[in-house]
Formats: C-alpha cells, sequence, structure tokens
C-alpha cells in the first residue's frame, strides 16, 4: 500500500522540478496547504447535511405552501402483490409477453396493467414540494458562498490578473479566507455526494454521482498541490450559474411561468459567458 501511495503522489508529476513535498510544510513564518486540512471536510460535511434538513423542513417547506407549491405527489397505483413484485424483482418496464401474462393471471385488461406500472413508475418520482425545497436550499448555498467567493476575490491581486495565480508558485502562502472557501465548497459536494443514496433515486443518479466524484477530486488535489488561487476562480465562476439555474426551478415549481422562462434565459447566458467564454478563454 504505502509503494502505491508514493507512486501516486510522485513529487515528478504533481510538483514543478526541484520541489518536494518537504517544501511546501507549513512553518511559522509561512502556511500552506496540506492534506490534513482537508480532513475537516467530513465533519463539516455532515453538519451543512443537518443544517439542510433543518432548513428544508423549517423554513423551505413553509415558504413553499405559502407560495402555493403542491404538496401531494403523484398518484400513487392501487396495492397490488403480484405487479409488485414483478415491479421490484423484475422489471419496471413489463414486455408485451409479459403483460399479456399478467393480463391472464390477474384478469386484468393489458392497459390497466400498462397504466398500473405507469402509476407505480411515476410514484417513486418527488414531489414538487420536496423537489421546491431542495432547490431553495442549494440557491440559498449557492448564493452564500457565491456572495463570500466575489467578496474575496475582489480583495486578491489574482481576480484582477491571472498571471498572479502563477507568480511564486508553488510558495504561495495560504490565506484564511482562501482556507474557509475551499472547505466549505469541498465539504458541500461531500454532503450532497452522501445525500444521494438517502434522498429519491433520479434518473441522473450515476451521472450526478460522477460529477460529484469528479468535483470532489478536483478541489481536493488542487488545494494539496496548492493550485487553490486558480481554484478559487474557478469555483466562483462556476457558482454563478448555478444560482440563477436553482432560482429558475423554484420559479418553474410555483409555475410563474414568465419568471421561470427570464429565469432560463439569464441561465443559458450566464452559463454560456463564464463557462464557455471566460473559463476556457480568460
Amino acid at each position: 500500500m504505502a509503494g502505491i501511495l508514493a507512486w501516486f503522489w510522485n513529487e515528478r508529476f504533481w510538483l514543478p522540478h526541484n520541489v518536494t513535498w518537504a517544501d511546501l510544510q507549513s512553518t511559522e513564518e509561512a502556511a500552506f496547504p496540506q492534506a490534513e486540512d482537508l480532513y475537516l471536510a467530513f465533519p463539516l460535511a455532515f453538519c451543512i447535511f443537518m443544517i439542510r434538513l433543518l432548513f428544508e423542513r423549517f423554513i423551505a417547506k413553509p415558504c413553499a405552501l405559502g407560495l402555493k407549491v403542491q404538496a401531494n405527489g403523484p398518484q400513487k397505483a392501487q396495492p397490488n402483490a403480484i405487479l409488485e413484485k414483478v415491479f421490484t424483482a423484475i422489471t419496471k418496464h413489463p414486455d408485451e409477453k409479459r403483460l399479456e401474462g399478467l393480463s391472464k393471471q390477474l384478469d386484468w385488461d393489458v392497459r390497466s396493467i400498462q397504466r398500473w406500472f405507469r402509476q407505480r413508475r411515476n410514484q417513486e418520482k418527488p414531489s414538487t414540494l420536496t423537489k421546491f425545497c431542495e432547490s431553495m436550499w442549494r440557491f440559498t448555498f449557492y448564493l452564500y458562498i457565491f456572495t463570500y467567493g466575489v467578496r474575496f476575490l475582489k480583495k486578491t491581486p489574482w481576480l484582477w490578473n491571472t498571471r498572479q495565480c502563477w507568480n511564486g508558485y508553488p510558495y504561495q502562502p495560504l490565506m484564511p479566507d482562501l482556507h474557509y472557501y475551499y472547505i466549505v465548497e469541498l465539504s458541500f459536494y461531500w454532503s450532497l455526494m452522501f445525500s444521494q443514496f438517502i434522498d429519491i433515486k433520479r434518473k441522473d443518479f450515476g451521472i450526478m454521482f460522477t460529477h460529484h466524484i469528479v468535483t470532489v477530486s478536483l478541489i481536493t488535489f488542487s488545494y494539496v498541490t496548492n493550485l487553490a488561487r486558480v481554484g478559487t476562480l474557478t469555483l466562483c465562476l462556476h457558482d454563478a450559474a448555478d444560482v440563477v439555474l436553482e432560482a429558475a426551478k423554484m420559479a418553474n415549481y410555483c409555475k410563474c411561468q414568465k419568471l421561470s422562462d427570464l429565469l432560463f434565459l439569464t441561465f443559458a447566458i450566464v452559463f454560456i459567458v463564464s463557462r464557455l467564454g471566460i473559463y476556457p478563454l480568460w
């Protein structure tokens, strides 16, 4: 195991020429990012998840009900032990042959069985109320962390001149605000990864789980190798579009169609400008 770790953290791959991990150890004169700092993200991720539960229960839900967001979920399928067994153990989308067999077994017509399976599939979808609460939580977090990022970055030289991201690298001292920014962002994405197994499963579960793994990996490795300056720019740039996207979802759940359309248009513009324009070119 030690050999694998030594191979993985080979200094020739991660660090500039003639720089070792020992050179980046914190001293009394200057602090540098340490891998051990990231352990703090795990208890903080748990705290963020608990805050989310309280927020959705005592803030988001009352707001949703006040905005007349639909509280009930999709219509539930009538209980049927045979169909339930097929649905959970065999298939959620029975083919024509299986439908005919179930029709004979239950003395139901095929259309009724198809309707049952459709209702049963929809039954697992989250209600509009649940989706609104989740979007409101994400909107609130993204708005907070984006605002914090902008306030922090406008005081840094590398926001105005990106060459400062590389001047003196990797001997760039760690600023307390930068450390906080990174740890909170990392903790949030850890909490999203964990909560996926508790939340209602969605069709994009695998895609989003992969997305969270990639995001956590990028934040982790950029911190450990002290690429945090350019990392803060990347985080702030990506959060900008997420704020508008979650706001657009909330407007859609509230059936404010004109506002929703305007916000989705704004999201498209912000996404194109920030992630397809500024990010790759600047």
